[in-house]
């Protein structure tokens, strides 16, 4: 009976995990985040780069966004952000998962820990990315708490045992974030996307339902929102520009050196979360390959 167990396990989760080993030359990288813009606007930059080099990228929206809007709602919702987040996904060069947890309700739960868990290992990750457990949103602060409550479990057999464990934990990062309480951001790895910036705008205007609906509603603004689909592109890039902190910028000289930094003018930063393996330099270097000296 039990090897009869295994051997449908290995039928089921096998294709998986072969799926994630298919070039085991690249790196693997899982950006996790609560709704289906928000990895896009946190790190589609580098998700760009790291995927242009050959790597494997993937987006994962712990809920499904079926409470972001003013006049839309539920099922008819979820459905359009999650079309809207294939295409963000085709644009930016990554695989986009929604997962069918409601927008607004999101919870530190068991359930959902699982899910994260059995996500990070399908794609054998070496790298994943999530919110700082702190923001003004609980659904991003809990994905935060369910991510760091993963790290680690990942390897451990016996949690989520329908899917393979990793062999290693992997580097656990946090996108950056402007939140000072209870301890600010810490710039340890920033990236310049200058040269994609473009191509990341052009990403997030696959999410029409939140960058020119949703978002300037919320924010009080939508009368500044053109109608012209090629000036809301212009509009967008000067809305979702994030400014260069002094810390970020310091963190820009360490890693391209001063005279490089001083001409980067869009970069994303990311702090090492101590839950996961503890990268050296040298590891950074060979996970952000764009680093490189």
């Amino acid at each position: 009976m039990l090897k009869k167990v295994f051997t449908i396990f290995c039928l089921v989760a096998g294709p998986l995990y072969a799926t994630a080993q298919a070039n085991p030359s690249s790196l693997r990288i899982i950006m996790i985040g609560a709704h289906p813009d928000d990895c896009d606007q946190d790190a589609g930059g580098t998700a760009i780069l790291l995927s242009s080099m050959g790597h494997a990228v993937k987006f994962v929206s712990v809920t499904n966004g079926d409470a972001g809007h003013q006049s839309q709602g539920g099922g008819i919702l979820a459905k359009r952000r999650t079309a809207e987040a294939q295409e963000a996904g085709r644009r930016f060069g990554v695989t986009y998962d929604v997962l069918d947890n409601h927008d607004g309700e999101l919870l530190p739960s068991l359930e959902v820990r699982l899910q994260i868990i059995r996500k990070i290992r399908e794609w054998n990750a070496d790298i994943v990315v999530a919110p700082r457990p702190n923001d003004y949103h609980p659904d991003h602060r809990y994905t935060g708490v369910l991510v760091q409550d993963a790290a680690y479990m990942v390897a451990v057999p016996n949690v989520a045992a329908d899917t393979p464990p990793l062999k290693k934990n992997p580097v656990f990062l946090y996108f950056q974030d402007f939140f000072e309480r209870p301890n600010p951001f810490r710039p340890d790895i920033a990236v310049d996307i200058t040269p994609v910036f473009d191509q990341k705008i052009n990403g997030l205007d696959a999410h029409t339902s939140q960058v020119y609906e949703w978002l300037p509603w919320i924010g009080g603004y939508i009368d500044q929102v053109p109608q012209n689909a090629a000036d809301r592109k212009k509009w967008l890039m000067t809305n979702r520009m994030i400014k260069i902190t002094p810390e970020v910028r310091k963190s820009l000289e360490a890693w391209y050196g001063k005279e490089k930094a001083v001409q980067i003018k869009h970069a994303e930063a990311f702090e090492i979360c101590e839950y996961g393996a503890r990268p050296s330099e040298d590891d950074i270097r060979r996970l952000f390959p764009m680093l490189k000296k």
